[in-house]
């Protein structure tokens, strides 16, 4: 960016650039609690349908195992987490 002139860098820092939200478009905020709705519905579902066909404590500590992993995975994979 040194080598460019006034105009140049001008055009680089316009509002659609700097983050600016009001300029962006964003995705459909009405898909996004459809589509929450159905996963936490399914959530439940197979919660339920896993609770029921456990067995043994061997089932139990692997679906522990599954599910301390996934919220590992959350932690890992989260926008918020500090660097």
């Amino acid at each position: 960016m040194s080598n460019m002139s006034e105009n140049q860098r001008a055009g680089f820092e316009r509002a659609t650039y700097s983050g600016s939200a009001e300029r962006i478009r964003r995705g459909s905020e009405k898909g996004a609690r459809i589509y929450s709705v159905i996963a936490a519905l399914l959530a439940v579902v197979l919660c339920i349908a896993a609770l029921t066909f456990l067995d043994g404590w061997p089932e139990w500590v692997v679906l522990g195992a599954i599910v301390i992993t996934a919220i590992g995975f959350m932690l890992a994979v989260s926008p918020r987490r500090e660097a």
